[in-house]
């Protein structure tokens, strides 16, 4: 029973830390396009992320039955099964934000658990329905219906506002939107913190069933909600400055009014899936309205080399958390000793991957640099033509330039010209 006990706090230890990798993890979903168009300072925007962030945690619990009791049969599994389910997630979540690519964190822990799941009742543990219905359709629809939301709200925004030429009605304008961007960000962070910190609740939920300690179909207990939201929280406030710079300078560049129509869009899908217990990636909602945005404008690009790289962390999270959370697995069914191993792999990984960070430190003073943010992208033909065409100067600029250019030497028998004036 003691061990049990003490195996059973380990995980809701190592839940919260996985909660706290998700915070920073994901601080770019609400944030990254706030900082990026100059809304808001990043320190400041990454604090009124994480209240919110903690007020949403309170609003719902669907989300967290889903999981608690939808993607896997509680029958028959133990929490050991748990610890290495997290500590797939957490390893794969610490790796995709070293190189600063916004996977999803919720697929990070729905891989590691139905790998250790796998590993320890083989595939019947699986409810495969509710992984198809509420866990990879919503991968799939959320960021193309974030995207085209985006994409129309922002050149309904830019038909708006295309005949206003008045320079103090473009400076009232261009407040209006960045008051709005803050809204909006708020509004992602408050969705974020209602569907994302519900994963960890669901998953200490489960803990504890399997423990015993509470009966199959239970709500989370308060404490699990507080304690969940509360670690999120400092999650997000630490800032995930590597991928906010992805989001914010590497897939596009954006301006007030696509980084409004960017987060509006994604927050109403993740609310809405919130609402309906679909335990979509709210990672993957917010780039795909980020890229949705960035078509939108006209002249507007996206950074297909980096949108390539994210699709591909995308399309590997399930499986990659999977392998690692199933060979964790493996290591906690040999005992204790086992156990002992999976958690110094653990810790050694989690502190080569943070000393490996330190190589490059991204974080508040040079989340906006543009240059680093863009140094994989390879510039193509539309942007080198482009940027091959000078703009024709202007009446001012005309008279400054006016010179005299002497006429070419000619033969000893030509006739002199006089000199042309430009």
């Amino acid at each position: 029973m003691e061990h049990i006990t003490l195996l059973l706090a380990i995980v809701v230890v190592t839940a919260l830390v996985f909660d706290f990798t998700n915070g920073f993890h994901d601080t770019a979903n609400a944030m990254a396009t706030t900082i990026s168009t100059g809304a808001m300072k990043p320190k400041t925007a990454v604090a009124m992320s994480a209240v919110l962030n903690l007020i949403g945690a309170f609003l719902s619990v669907e989300v967290a039955k889903t999981i608690s009791g939808g993607i896997v049969n509680e029958d028959g599994i133990r929490t050991e099964v748990i610890f290495a389910a997290l500590v797939g997630a957490i390893l794969w979540n610490l790796l995709t934000w070293l190189v600063g690519l916004p996977s999803s964190s919720s697929h990070a822990l729905f891989g590691g658990l139905i790998g250790a799941a796998v590993m320890s009742a083989g595939w019947s543990s699986i409810n495969g329905g509710t992984v198809v219905t509420k866990v990879l359709l919503p991968a799939i629809a959320a960021p193309l219906v974030a995207g085209i939301a985006a994409m129309l709200a922002t050149r309904l925004t830019y038909r708006i506002n295309r005949n206003v030429t008045d320079p103090n009605q473009q400076k009232s304008t261009a407040k209006g939107y960045r008051a709005g961007q803050i809204a909006s960000a708020g509004l992602v962070s408050l969705a974020h913190g209602t569907n994302d910190a519900q994963k960890t609740m669901g998953i200490i939920t489960l803990a504890l069933v399997t423990s015993g300690v509470l009966a199959p179909g239970s709500n989370p207990p308060m404490w699990v909600i507080v304690s969940a939201g509360i670690a999120i929280a400092l999650g997000t406030y630490l800032g995930g400055w590597r991928i906010i710079r992805t989001m914010g300078k590497g897939l596009t560049d954006l301006q007030p009014p696509q980084g409004f129509a960017a987060q509006t869009s994604a927050a109403t899908v993740i609310l809405a899936s919130s609402h309906l217990g679909f335990s979509l990636s709210t990672t993957q909602s917010c780039s795909g309205a980020v890229m949705g945005a960035g078509l939108g404008r006209k002249g507007g690009v996206v950074r297909w080399s980096t949108a390539t790289r994210m699709f591909v962390a995308w399309g590997l999270t399930l499986p990659a958390a999977g392998l690692v959370g199933a060979g964790a697995e493996f290591l906690t069914k040999q005992g204790p000793w086992g156990i002992a191993v999976t958690a110094v792999i653990l810790v050694g990984g989690s502190f080569a991957i943070w000393l490996a960070s330190r190589r490059e430190p991204v974080d508040h003073t040079n989340v906006n640099d543009t240059e680093a943010a863009t140094a994989d992208e390879p510039q193509g033909v539309v942007t080198t033509a482009m940027a091959a065409v000078a703009p024709p100067p202007t009446a001012g600029a005309v008279s400054e330039l006016s010179t005299t250019i002497p006429a070419p030497a000619g033969a000893p028998d030509d006739t002199p010209r006089p000199a042309a004036t430009v």
